[in-house]
């Protein structure tokens, strides 16, 4: 999605974590026009979790006949976006000529590099009835090596994408390698992204990584000592063997990797260096970034 404001931190209520947790985060809903978003990452107290520099939780949402997501083409530079759904369909357009739906349980991958702009809106077969949407988008920083390389895009297919059962818990490694399997989806720096959905009850030990945090979508769940609602975020201790156990039903996606240094964030860019974000904002203003062939007409204006 494209951000409205240039400075990407939003609302967010902290506490304060023990045991296996530093920092729990409550972002506050957001209201987009028709559905909510809750944005986890960047934050005032913790900007990234390993290259991971955006998280939003976007709805779930319910749309009327003829309306939906429809987010006209914006650009991205040294940067790479993550995009997974849990129920409905976006229509991904890009400047590289990508054309693709974007459908429950698919991994939509787009690497920016030195430039990309892409689309986000849904086809008018979605549009014509009543539909839902529900989801997660995220950012991963690109290590500084790979911040300017060409632009690519990838999308696997839900079948693609791993899964496992970890006593008893149904796991998806969307990224990075996890539970002994490993994700066919492209990485640039060590990344870890997985979905675990527990039944009331039941307990999972996390996977290890450098940096970590755990999003609980849906339901409650123990961390040692910390009780974690929906919605929120918890950054977790770098030490193994944390378990959680649902106190009731719960889907929550743990992402984490490499620490990749302090990035700078402006609007849809994120790079290392300040002056390359100055520069990316005088071309899209100047038009000098390319067109996305099939949504050449509309675009989103520079925020002041």
């Amino acid at each position: 999605m494209s951000i409205q404001e240039r400075k990407l931190e939003q609302d967010c209520s902290f506490g304060s974590g023990c045991g296996a947790i530093n920092l729990v985060i409550s972002p506050r809903d957001k209201d987009l026009g028709g559905f909510s978003v809750r944005r986890a990452l960047p934050t005032s107290r913790l900007q990234m979790v390993g290259p991971w520099i955006f998280f939003d939780h976007m709805g779930p949402a319910e749309f009327e006949p003829g309306h939906g997501i429809n987010v006209r083409p914006h650009p991205h530079i040294n940067l790479a976006t993550v995009t997974y759904l849990f129920e409905g369909e976006i229509l991904h357009r890009d400047s590289l000529g990508s054309l693709q739906p974007i459908r429950p349980g698919d991994v939509n991958l787009m690497v920016a590099g030195k430039g990309i702009v892409h689309s986000e809106r849904e086809s008018p077969e979605v549009t014509a009835s009543r539909h839902r949407l529900h989801g997660l988008q995220l950012w991963l920083a690109l290590p500084e090596a790979c911040e300017e390389i060409d632009p690519a895009f990838y999308h696997y297919p839900s079948a693609e994408i791993p899964k496992v059962e970890v006593n008893g818990v149904s796991v998806r490694v969307i990224m990075g390698q996890a539970y002994g399997v490993h994700s066919p989806v492209k990485t640039h720096a060590e990344t870890l992204y997985i979905e675990a959905r527990l039944k009331a009850g039941q307990t999972l030990v996390l996977p290890e990584a450098n940096e970590r945090a755990l999003y609980l979508v849906e339901g409650s769940l123990q961390a040692r000592d910390t009780l974690l609602s929906h919605r929120t975020m918890a950054s977790l201790r770098p030490e193994p063997g944390i378990e959680v156990e649902a106190r009731e039903d719960c889907l929550l996606a743990l992402i984490g990797g490499e620490s990749l240094g302090e990035r700078y964030v402006d609007w849809n860019f994120v790079s290392s260096r300040k002056e390359r974000i100055d520069r990316a904002r005088a071309d899209w203003e100047n038009g000098n970034f390319p067109l996305v062939p099939g949504d050449e007409k509309e675009f989103i204006s520079l925020p002041d």
